[in-house]
């Protein structure tokens, strides 16, 4: 075995305690939003009940990144029958888009605003999941989000400063101006924040619900998302799309529905990692551990140089496949069998060099011919610019039953247009689209977007073992994958596991227009030795530096399920505002 190498990072001491409880945890981008799910927890919900509760209130609580017009996927794992369902939660392209507009209209750009729209999908993530796996009303799982947004709540220094940074972007529409720049300036950390717009909608599918409860209770939930499908809200946003030039029409909103995906499956020191399927970036995670289960990871050092090129290098192969493979498909066909074999995954870590870096992306691979295929869509490498963060939230629990849902709900507000009237965005999804034809994520009528959020789902001997996510666009699979051998490899608890210092890597065509690319370069929180980081520039890394503690390396949470003793563990990110509760 190999000596652990000297310059290797050992974890200093959480500065939080591992949440622990003997019947229920949840974890949230939010604390409001883990307490809201809490409270269901405590009330009798399950799991699921709890999810789409902080769901609905990090859409509230994180309007900057995520909204309740945006998108949900999810993983739900239903102890009673022991079975893996997963929600894809996305939108499609309105039916009057067509493949070629952009590169017609915008020079190959898709702009902010209501062109990059695709139907809202997170309203029937929720209410489906509701409806199929929880036990609870709307209104009940709803209540939180709705005192939230009408009442306010104190706004907080992270999306204080968002908002204040991309003040000129909000200044754009004169409905985000009102909600994000009230008094005609950013909200300081201490106001109350009122969305009045969005309380209203969410009464409204509230209320619709209650006049339907007589009907009984699938019922009830199913008014309420057909008023928001085929009633009121869809009517204003359409009518907003008129107006401005948008494509959306109400047959986009009428003909609409979530899609349930199969998982792709790694298996991981006897864990299996469920994760999202290749209409999203899902897919990344699990084949990066295929490449990494045949080194011996523990004996080169918790991050050390060694460590770090090594799961980079992983994460560069399987990033170069999605960029070539991966889309819905519905539309296309996705080699995801061959793309998650042990052959391919052999033949991939067959092409990490120990000592040397790729100094751009690798070259993907056909897992067909085990051979690596011409890259393609390869955009201008940009220079000395900061990649830009895209972003989200995450939240998961595990109930007293065994059942378990992780969900990344996301969607900033930055870039698209609050529709005046409801409160909400029409999904501006399609900035992870491409405006070619010819790409595998392409612009198509009814075609979904590549999703960057990607939560995840692990299970060891049949048990739900550690559901897992983060926020952080193209950072999610990589912040991730840290966690999970943090806890997994390395023996850290989750806290601690979440709070080590990361790294991540931007070598790869970014997924949100305009696909900024960055050939080798590595940024590394500060808090990792800088002795590491010229060991890793002498590999050919181009090194850049965080500072100690970052919220672009993203905020992952997660639960450990100890089923010899039946504890839950929680961990949740001080990065940001996340928080995990627990009893």
């Amino acid at each position: 075995m190999k000596m652990e190498d000297p310059a290797a990072v050992r974890p200093a001491p959480s500065n939080r305690p591992a949440i622990m409880g003997t019947r229920h945890v949840i974890a949230a981008g939010h604390y409001l939003a883990a307490h809201a799910g809490f409270e269901i927890l405590e009330a009798g919900g399950n799991a699921i009940d709890a999810g789409v509760a902080a769901g609905i209130a990090v859409g509230v609580l994180q309007t900057d990144k995520v909204n309740f017009g945006g998108v949900a996927p999810m993983i739900i794992y239903v102890a009673k029958t022991r079975e893996i369902h997963c929600i894809d939660g996305l939108g499609v392209w309105p039916q009057a888009i067509t493949p070629d507009y952009f590169q017609k209209n915008h020079g190959g750009k898709i702009p902010a605003g209501v062109l990059r729209s695709v139907v809202p999908a997170a309203p029937d993530a929720w209410i489906t999941a509701l409806e199929r796996f929880g036990t609870m009303s709307f209104a009940e799982v709803a209540s939180a989000a709705i005192r939230f947004a009408r009442d306010g709540f104190p706004m907080y220094p992270l999306m204080s400063q968002f908002i204040t940074d991309n003040q000129s972007s909000y200044e754009r529409w004169p409905s985000n101006k009102k909600v994000f720049l009230p008094k005609g300036r950013p909200p300081q950390p201490g106001d109350l924040f009122v969305q009045s717009e969005l309380a209203n909608t969410l009464q409204y599918l509230a209320d619709v619900e209650k006049a339907n409860k007589r009907r009984g209770r699938s019922a009830a939930l199913r008014a309420a998302r057909d008023a928001f499908y085929k009633g009121d809200v869809a009517a204003t946003i359409v009518k907003f799309h008129q107006k401005n030039g948008g494509f959306m029409r109400m047959e986009d909103f009428a003909d609409y529905s979530i899609k349930f995906e199969p998982t792709v499956k790694a298996r991981f020191m006897g864990i299996d990692v469920h994760a999202c399927g290749p209409w999203s970036q899902g897919p990344v995670l699990p084949m990066a551990l295929n490449i990494l289960k045949g080194i011996d990871l523990k004996s080169l050092g918790h991050n050390s140089p060694q460590y770090i090129h090594l799961i980079t290098e992983a994460l560069k192969l399987a990033f170069a496949d999605r960029h070539h493979h991966f889309g819905d498909p519905d539309f296309i066909k996705v080699p995801i069998k061959g793309l998650m074999s042990e052959a391919y995954a052999d033949h991939r870590r067959s092409l990490i060099r120990n000592e040397t870096a790729w100094s751009a992306m690798p070259p993907p691979g056909d897992p067909a011919t085990l051979k690596e295929l011409a890259p393609r869509w390869i955009p201008q490498p940009q220079s000395e610019e900061a990649p830009g963060p895209g972003d989200t939230t995450y939240l998961c629990c595990v109930d007293r039953h065994g059942n378990a849902m992780s969900a990344t709900p996301s969607d900033g507000s930055n870039n698209s247009t609050i529709i005046p009237g409801v409160g909400i965005l029409c999904s501006g999804r399609g900035t992870q689209s491409w405006s070619d034809p010819t790409h595998p994520s392409s612009v198509a009528p009814g075609k979904r977007p590549r999703l960057t959020p990607c939560p995840a789902l692990a299970f060891k001997n049949g048990k739900v073992h550690m559901p897992f996510g983060t926020p952080g666009g193209d950072v999610q699979p990589q912040a991730m994958l840290q966690v999970f051998l943090n806890v997994n490899v390395f023996g850290m608890d989750p806290q601690t596991a979440i709070e080590a210092p990361r790294v991540a890597n931007y070598s790869y065509p970014g997924s949100f227009e305009p696909h900024d690319y960055f050939p080798g370069r590595l940024y590394l929180e500060s808090r990792i030795p800088k002795q590491t980081g010229n060991a890793l520039a002498k590999m050919g890394h181009k090194v850049y530096w965080w500072d100690d503690w970052t919220w672009l390396a993203g905020a992952p949470c997660t639960i450990v399920v100890d089923h010899k003793t039946g504890v839950r563990h929680g961990g949740a990110d001080p990065r940001r505002p996340a928080y995990a509760l627990g009893w």
